[in-house]
């Protein structure tokens, strides 16, 4: 059974070394990256009329990111990612991903570099320790700021 490592796919700056980070995690342990995009509920009843078109475009352009990503965290972890997409609360999501797959044995999160505040994940994971996750899980937080050669010599 490999391990997984669970990437949240956001589009923060810091989120590239999460993913470079855990996919050279994956190669030295023989395991495998997992890719979660969470799109946004789109219960709004103003958009009620469109809510199905609305929903179908931001999956499909999920897939495409997921794709793209999947081919870059591929060629870096030897290993084909697998592909997750949920729809509204980023937590939330991640409990039931994390919950559902007993084979993700590490979540790795990106923190801003220079000084800037930690992201929403990465605050609500140091404030509500396992509870964030749902289960004992270790969290992996990446600074930012890392180069491809600091990653490296780390993973």
């Amino acid at each position: 059974m490999p391990r997984k490592f669970l990437v949240v796919v956001d589009d923060s700056p810091e989120f590239e070394a999460a993913l470079r980070y855990a996919s050279r995690r994956a190669r030295s342990t023989g395991g495998r990256v997992v890719l979660l995009r969470v799109i946004p509920d789109t219960s709004d009843e103003h958009w009620s009329g469109v809510r199905e078109e609305i929903q179908r475009e931001q999956r499909a352009e999920a897939e495409s990111l997921l794709n793209t990503l999947g081919a870059e965290a591929q060629e870096r972890s030897g290993a084909q990612p697998v592909f997750v997409i949920e729809e509204g609360d980023p937590q939330a999501a991640i409990r039931k991903v994390v919950g559902a797959d007993p084979e993700i044995k590490i979540l790795v999160l990106a923190s801003a570099g220079g000084g800037k505040a930690s992201g929403p994940l990465v605050s609500a994971m140091l404030k509500q320790g396992a509870a964030f996750t749902g289960r004992k899980l270790p969290v992996t937080i990446v600074p930012g700021e890392l180069t491809d050669s600091e990653i490296e010599d780390l993973a």
